[in-house]
C-alpha cells in the first residue's frame, strides 16, 4: 500500500481539480479518475495500491458505491482508505456508503479545512519533514 498515493475519482474535472489542489499541497501523489471502472482500470493496468480514495457518489459507468463495493472484495486493496466526497447528504445514503466499507463521508460543498481534518481524523496524512526553524541572526 502506497501511503502517499491518493486517487480521486469523480466526472466532473472541476471537482477532481479542487481535491487535488487540496492533496498535493499536503504531500499525496495524486492520480485522477473518472468513474468507479477508470480508477480500478488504473489500479489493475499500472499495479497501484493506494493508500486514499475520494470517491464521487454519482458518475457514469462505475459509481463511488459500485467502486467501494468493488475494492473490499479485493484483498491486496482493503488497507485502502475510502472517503466518499459527494453531495448525497441522505442519512441512508450515508449509512450505505459507511456500511460498504467507506470510512468517512464528505457532503459537497465543502472547506479545504473540512478534507483535511476528516483526514487527519483517519490519520492518512503523510509524513511532510519539518522545515528547519530560522536561524536568530
Amino acid at each position: 500500500m502506497d501511503t502517499k498515493l491518493a486517487m480521486v475519482i469523480d466526472d466532473s474535472r472541476a471537482m477532481r481539480g479542487i481535491l487535488k489542489r487540496i492533496l498535493l499541497p499536503l504531500g499525496f501523489e495524486v492520480r485522477e479518475a473518472t468513474n468507479g471502472k477508470d480508477a480500478l482500470d488504473q489500479i489493475w493496468d499500472h499495479d497501484l495500491q493506494p493508500g486514499l480514495a475520494l470517491i464521487d457518489w454519482n458518475m457514469p459507468e462505475m459509481n463511488g458505491l459500485e467502486f467501494v463495493m468493488a475494492v473490499r472484495k479485493q484483498k491486496h486493496l482493503r488497507q485502502m482508505t475510502l472517503m466518499m466526497v459527494t453531495t448525497e447528504s441522505e442519512h441512508g445514503q450515508i449509512v450505505r456508503a459507511l456500511a460498504a466499507g467507506a470510512h468517512e463521508y464528505v457532503i459537497k460543498p465543502f472547506t479545504a479545512e473540512a478534507i483535511v481534518g476528516k483526514l487527519s481524523y483517519l490519520g492518512v496524512l503523510p509524513q511532510i519533514p519539518a522545515l528547519e526553524p530560522a536561524g536568530n541572526g
